[in-house]
């Protein structure tokens, strides 16, 4: 790993508000004090052993990890162990105790209510999880699950799910399709239909979250919100694993923001935006397993994009390009007639030379407005010296880091 404090700085550079710690690293939880980014600490599997038969080494490791940095940093959730039935299933009949001792330990010190304890679970314990309407949970795990949505639902916690498209993909045996898996855009007779409900699921992300809310509606849990807590693709793999690419990768990422961002929520909960986080921030060089486990990265260790995210038109999203390059693009969603307007100017009062957007000439295709109101406000914006006031043309213009040149 880097330094903790190279890793704030590509934090705060990417505008990034929100991150997952794997443990209670504490040269990560000072260098993220007074940096304002929301902080989830984890307690690993291998102290849940100890923390969950122990009421005091859970109060320790609370007052020495989250009393001790809280609120210079903030701190907003701990995550007890990840995927623990599935991992470490030794560990999962003192899960419950541990959440509740670690939680004792927040009202001891009157921080239960600014920092929420779960426990992310991982999405293959849920059986039958198509059509999601009939999804429940493997029902070894149920003396293990009902206590643990009890005490989620009486602290307004949230659920934490690890959900990967990528290997649903994989055990599919064809069931899945790729551009399902990658939220690209189907017709509407490759949509997968929930019998039961007729909803049409565009992507398998959307499906997991669904069989989520639908597995604990089967155990009478109807009020707990599910926050994703890994979710990526890997970009390169061994040659049995031909789908881990780059393009797929960037493809799954840039799409899931997109997705993720506009709060569309999914068809069983339209409109609850379902927070996620992307495993992961750097690439693992060292990790043990197939190659694939070594490439979730979107950086290097050095801090070098393994690709740079695709979001133009996402609003003031910025990829992850770290040449600092920015660009002034058309928004998608904006109105054609003020997006002709603002293009009329910039040609004209603006002074941009829009000869080039001639027919014939070498930016007259794509002929449509986004594409010659980008040319327009881009080289405007350029020429201003890329202040972010020469970026709003009445607010359908945004500024971004993806070239939209092509």
């Amino acid at each position: 790993m880097p330094h903790p404090t190279q890793v704030v700085a590509l934090l705060k550079a990417q505008r990034i508000q929100h991150v997952r710690l794997y443990n209670a690293d504490q040269g990560m939880l000072i260098a993220l004090a007074k940096t304002g980014i929301r902080v989830m600490v984890s307690i690993p599997n291998e102290e849940l052993l100890g923390i969950g038969q122990s009421n005091s080494t859970a109060a320790n490791w609370v007052s020495r990890n989250i009393v001790a940095h809280y609120p210079a940093t903030n701190i907003t959730s701990i995550s007890v162990g990840s995927d623990v039935l599935t991992t470490l299933p030794n560990a999962a009949p003192v899960l419950v105790n541990a959440i509740k001792f670690v939680h004792s330990a927040l009202v001891a010190s009157h921080l239960d209510k600014q920092i929420k304890v779960s426990s992310p679970i991982s999405s293959s314990i849920i059986l039958d999880s198509f059509p999601p309407s009939q999804a429940f949970f493997n029902r070894s795990w149920n003396p293990v699950l009902v206590p643990l949505l009890n005490f989620l639902q009486s602290t307004d916690s949230f659920l934490m799910l690890n959900a990967y498209p990528y290997y649903d993909y994989r055990q599919s045996n064809g069931a899945i399709s790729l551009d399902y898996a990658l939220f690209k855009p189907l017709a509407p007779n490759k949509e997968a239909v929930d019998a039961n409900t007729l909803v049409h699921y565009t992507n398998v992300f959307d499906a997991i979250v669904d069989a989520t809310y639908s597995a604990m509606a089967f155990l009478n849990f109807t009020n707990i919100p599910v926050i994703v807590t890994e979710t990526g693709w890997p970009s390169k793999g061994d040659s049995n694993e031909p789908d881990a690419t780059l393009e797929n990768a960037n493809t799954y990422n840039s799409n899931l923001i997109r997705h993720v961002m506009n709060k569309t929520g999914t068809p069983k909960n339209p409109g609850v935006a379902v927070s996620t986080y992307i495993y992961e921030l750097y690439n693992e060089d060292m990790k043990p397993g197939p190659l694939s486990e070594k490439h979730w990265g979107l950086f290097e260790a050095n801090g070098d994009p393994v690709y740079i995210l695709r979001l133009t038109g996402s609003g003031s999203l910025l990829s992850n390009d770290t040449t600092n390059q920015t660009y002034c693009t058309a928004k998608d969603d904006a109105d054609p007639k003020m997006l002709q307007a603002a293009l009329d100017w910039a040609c004209g009062p603006g002074k941009v030379d829009c000869s080039p957007l001639l027919q014939g000439k070498p930016c007259y295709e794509p002929d449509n407005v986004i594409a010659h109101a980008t040319y327009a406000f881009n080289t405007y914006y350029h020429r201003m010296g890329k202040t972010s006031d020469a970026c709003d043309f009445n607010g359908v213009a945004d500024i971004t880091t993806t070239d939209p040149s092509n």
